[in-house]
């Protein structure tokens, strides 16, 4: 057995209707080329023969009993690949806006939880559009629950899943696979009492579940009184904290990759990674203007720092820092506003060492993250405070070479991120073959008018390119002020003394 960590855990307990707790993808492949089409049956034998590359395709969640712990990874001894494939034909004259639209209601959809954590939706009857015309093509939707990987290690097993070569190559056997035995209840309840003993404060998750309806209505009655060091909550006010429906749509962009490394070797001492966020600062910002709303203080984006090494991999599907980083959007110049950006991430701790994000979560007992997870949503915390964070950026560099399908190249690649509330929208950045996709995941209920963001990510290109030109050599590298630098630290020494105070004052 294979215990979720606290972080992994968080996102099943995050998830519900309304918020499905899985990453998207949506890859199109042009099949011009092919001399037979790809029929799904040949794909499904070649998924098959593809399945030993990552545990989490024949593995389902064991939960424990009464919730003394974290579920467990088992394998599914009844795994069947037909329950988690799916199989579409959109018709002789199948659009990219058809597949887009098919793909954000198939993205709203939970995963169910009695299998493995995953699903693929083959697509057929799919035209690439292209610069000479039409071409026959398929497309793969695909979903991976964020409990089971992050996006980092999401495009790893897709790597492993794709060909590298444009012959299509023969499929073999599957390999043989002999599923472990399900632990007894029995078992996993002796387990968990090892766990507690080995991990006393697993004694008040106990008791916290226990007296779950006290407690709800206890926390209820304290948030309005709730002596929060507001000074570090210095993210605004924006259009999307606001609490979203089950409605999901992604919008995406796509940018030659040259122009972000021109900009990059223009400005000097900044990172790719920078040039990629001062992009959608400046985006954000104009869609902003567009709303007439303007902030009073700097939008301020999560950013996960992927913390995978030989000496930080661990057994769990997250292996991710994150870092709370000023975006600078107060920086009326969005060339200047890209050399801020860095400084505010050098001069940040999780920057220079990376600070695991299961700290925060590490504290907490399962049970007490389940309950604080769901009073977050069913009381509207982040709409009542401000929040902590406006919009989570990730950047993922994929593969500079080209992915094949049984001969089929990989053209082009969507993804998507989980939302939760008063959290409308999320940022993927990827890139692949010399290109980058802006993707913007977001709730069409919160985030008005979210077309026009495509045409802002131009327009922003295009200004910052221009303000490059003429950046003074200095303009952008004031120092930032201290809260800035500390805000992540304090916000994670602060919420630690919380809890062990709070489970102080429940253990007298």
């Amino acid at each position: 057995m294979r215990q979720l960590s606290e972080l992994d855990a968080s996102f099943l307990y995050l998830e519900s209707d309304t918020t499905p707790m899985h990453i998207g993808g949506i890859y199109l492949f042009d099949a011009s080329g092919l001399s037979t089409p790809l029929a799904f049956s040949t794909f499904v034998a070649y998924l098959r023969s593809r399945l030993h590359v990552a545990p989490l395709f024949r593995q389902k969640l064991k939960e424990i009993p009464f919730r003394l712990g974290r579920p467990y990874w088992v394998d599914d001894a009844d795994f069947s690949i037909e329950r988690h494939l799916a199989y579409v034909n959109l018709g002789t004259h199948g659009k990219q806006s058809s597949l887009m639209s098919l793909a954000s209601r198939i993205l709203e959809e939970p995963l169910k939880r009695d299998r493995p954590l995953w699903h693929i939706t083959f697509v057929d009857g799919f035209r690439i559009e292209s610069p000479d015309g039409e071409k026959e093509g398929f497309a793969l939707i695909v979903k991976l629950h964020h409990a089971a990987i992050d996006a980092f290690s999401g495009e790893e097993i897709m790597g492993k899943l794709l060909e590298y070569t444009p012959t299509p190559q023969p499929i073999s056997a599957p390999r043989p696979w002999l599923p472990r035995q399900e632990p007894s209840e029995e078992r996993v309840f002796l387990q968990a009492g090892a766990n507690m003993l080995r991990t006393p404060m697993q004694l008040a998750s106990l008791a916290f579940n226990a007296a779950e309806a006290t407690t709800r209505g206890l926390i209820q009655k304290q948030l309005h009184r709730l002596p929060l060091p507001l000074p570090l909550f210095t993210a605004p006010q924006s259009p999307f904290n606001r609490q979203i429906t089950a409605n999901r749509q992604i919008v995406s962009s796509r940018l030659e990759l040259s122009r972000l490394k021109a900009i990059k070797g223009t400005l000097g001492d900044v990172t790719l990674n920078d040039v990629v966020l001062g992009l959608c600062a400046e985006t954000l910002s104009r869609y902003l203007a567009t709303q007439n709303i303007r902030t009073e203080t700097s939008l301020v984006a999560m950013t996960p720092i992927s913390v995978r090494s030989s000496s930080l991999r661990r057994a769990t599907g997250n292996q991710m820092s994150a870092m709370l980083l000023d975006l600078a959007t107060a920086e009326p110049d969005p060339a200047a506003r890209i050399r801020r950006i860095h400084r505010n991430a050098v001069d940040s701790e999780p920057y220079r060492e990376a600070i695991a994000a299961d700290r925060l979560t590490e504290l907490l007992p399962s049970t007490l993250l389940a309950l604080s997870a769901r009073l977050y949503s069913e009381l509207q915390v982040a709409q009542r405070y401000q929040p902590l964070f406006n919009v989570p950026i990730t950047n993922v560099p994929g593969p500079q070479v080209p992915l094949y399908l049984q001969g089929a190249r990989l053209v082009q690649q969507y993804n998507s991120a989980p939302l939760f509330d008063s959290l409308g929208l999320v940022v993927v950045a990827v890139s692949y073959q010399g290109q980058l996709t802006l993707n913007f995941t977001l709730c069409p209920d919160v985030v008005a008018d979210c077309d026009l963001l495509p045409e802002l990510v131009s327009r922003s290109l295009e200004a910052i390119e221009a303000a490059a030109a003429e950046l003074g050599p200095e303009q952008g590298n004031e120092q930032p002020s201290t809260a800035q630098q500390t805000l992540t630290d304090e916000l994670l020494g602060y919420l630690e003394k919380m809890v062990k105070g709070g489970l102080e004052r429940f253990r007298r």
